[in-house]
């Protein structure tokens, strides 16, 4: 019964010879890859508006030089892990480069940021998912914590049928969703251009007072709207997932996600400063847009129902990656084995489960709330992303291959970058919860260097070296026999070809019988009696 459902789930286990057909085209792997990354432009607009609201809507025109700000980081980040594709076509992304150039240390860090950024991505996107859902249909609000438990279920059953399948399954949706996007942006502006009804804010009149406090709020903008990179790391980190030629389609791909990324997020970034708009808590900046656009008839909903899924669904991402990172970190010993191991359907099962259940912890902890949970976003991510930069500074200055300054120059400019965005990131949302990520990283190194620690002393038993041949061999062979008989001794005689101490044993229960046996036997004196009392 438990394999028969096994297979129904899951499907039934697949040849280990066919594991280059689970491989994935550009197409299918851009559905895997970006969900993370593009399903972020839904929400990160808004988090820039969020953060200028605290200071008066005076400060909403900062927005378009906060997000042209942050597409200039984008394309740093993009053509800086192209380099890390070429040069580490094997996969590892940030772990790899840093361990690798920069140190065994640097390399446990970049990990844990990664590993704890992609269970954060799991939980904040299937939350805001849901959020999406609830605020459409109030009267399931109260039970938003089971429905994300249920589809952080269904998205990992769907990972471990096949990485093939579950790309099959979700790319639908993201499709839907970029398409859909488009269509917003650019039936904005047409709403404009036909009407020339754009709403002026009481903001507007004021919005070109110097305040003494705008290149700070500027900043505080910048660290808000920066959930819009989570996910570029992604394809550098699934690089064996692509059909061959594994490096050059992945960077094609990524390529292609930071396009994506970069015009969609601009787009509505630039719409919703053209109609000014203001956050609003009962709609979203997208849903506003879209409603703005085509009113509020089929398309809209059908642009509303794909936003919902691609918020959901950019969890794929995570459990995408955190599998194939896990193995590899496992195959360096700094996690069980167990996460290197293939199941049935040729993806690293153990790690497809172990995320599910911690995200799952995760939303009943947080109960669901996206407000607590995103603070924790984005600070593990620029972790990994200045240790990568950095590290790939060390490689080119090792490699000193064709055109090496250039791309030294440029990785150092990506790794000053983002390292000067971490400290902003980290210092505007340490109270708000960036402090448990900070705390929670060098505890994952820790628990990396006991799992390897454990690992050596077990290879350290298990070594040859300190084996000693006659030390083993010095061992008494017990013999229990029934008395002396031709069974008995030839027991004994085999004991004899394992061991030169061999010693019969008869345990006496009955006196009477062994001295009948004793009659009728010749070699009694191999036995050594062990005597015991009847209880």
């Amino acid at each position: 019964m438990i394999t028969w459902l096994k297979h129904l789930l899951v499907g039934r286990p697949l040849d280990t010879s066919t594991a280059h057909e689970q491989r994935l085209t550009k197409k299918a792997a851009l559905t895997v890859f970006s969900s993370d990354s593009l399903s972020s432009v839904a929400y990160a607009t808004e988090e820039i508006l969020l953060a200028l609201a605290l200071a008066g809507a005076a400060n909403f025109s900062l927005l378009m030089p906060a997000s042209m700000m942050i597409i200039a980081l984008l394309f740093i980040v993009v053509i800086s892990y192209g380099q890390t594709l070429e040069a580490y076509p094997n996969g590892g992304g940030a772990y790899t480069v840093a361990k690798e150039n920069l140190g065994v240390n640097a390399g446990l860090v970049a990990a844990a940021a990664l590993l704890i950024d992609y269970v954060l991505t799991v939980a904040v996107s299937v939350a805001a998912g849901i959020a999406a859902l609830t605020s459409a249909v109030p009267a399931v609000a109260n039970y938003r914590v089971p429905i994300c438990l249920l589809a952080i279920f269904i998205i990992m059953l769907a990972n471990l049928r096949g990485v093939k399948e579950s790309a099959a399954i979700f790319a639908g949706p993201v499709y839907l969703f970029m398409l859909g996007a488009y269509a917003v942006i650019i039936g904005s502006f047409f709403y404009t251009g036909a009407t020339g009804d754009v709403a002026v804010s009481d903001s507007q009149a004021v919005a070109d007072s110097v305040q003494t406090f705008s290149y700070l709020l500027l900043l505080r903008a910048f660290a808000s709207g920066c959930t819009a990179l989570t996910g570029i790391e992604a394809v550098a980190n699934g690089v064996q997932a692509f059909q061959k030629p594994a490096p050059k389609n992945a960077r094609i791909t990524q390529m292609v996600m930071g396009v994506l990324l970069g015009t969609l997020f601009l787009g509505i970034s630039f719409s919703t400063n053209l109609h000014n708009l203001s956050p609003n808590e009962s709609e979203t900046i997208l849903s506003r847009l879209n409603r703005l656009s085509f009113g509020t008839g089929p398309i809209y909903y059908t642009i509303q129902a794909a936003t919902m899924a691609i918020l959901v669904l950019a969890a794929n991402t995570a459990f995408a990656d955190f599998p194939r990172l896990s193995s590899i970190i496992a195959k360096d010993r700094f996690l069980p084995r167990q996460f290197a191991n293939q199941g049935d359907r040729l993806v690293f099962s153990n790690g497809i489960i172990f995320l599910g259940f911690t995200a799952s912890v995760l939303v009943v902890l947080f109960d669901a709330d996206v407000h607590k949970l995103i603070p924790l976003y984005t600070v593990g991510v620029f972790v990994a992303f200045t240790l990568s930069q950095l590290g790939m500074v060390v490689h080119w200055k090792h490699d000193r291959g064709k055109g090496f300054r250039w791309r030294m120059v440029l990785n150092a400019v990506g790794g000053i970058t983002t390292s000067g965005v971490l400290v902003i990131v980290a210092i505007v949302k340490f109270t708000h919860g960036a402090w448990v990520v900070m705390v929670a990283m060098p505890a994952f190194v820790w628990m990396f260097l006991r799992i390897r620690q454990h690992y050596f002393e077990v290879a350290t038993e298990l070594s040859v070296a300190t084996y000693d041949r006659l030390s083993v061999l010095r061992h008494t062979v017990v013999v229990p026999v029934p008395g002396v008989n031709r069974a008995s001794l030839g027991a004994i005689e085999y004991a004899r070809t394992l061991s030169k101490d061999v010693l019969a044993v008869q345990v006496n229960v009955d006196s009477d019988a062994l001295r009948s046996s004793s009659a009728h036997g010749r070699n009694q004196a191999f036995l050594r009696p062990a005597h015991c009392h009847n209880a």
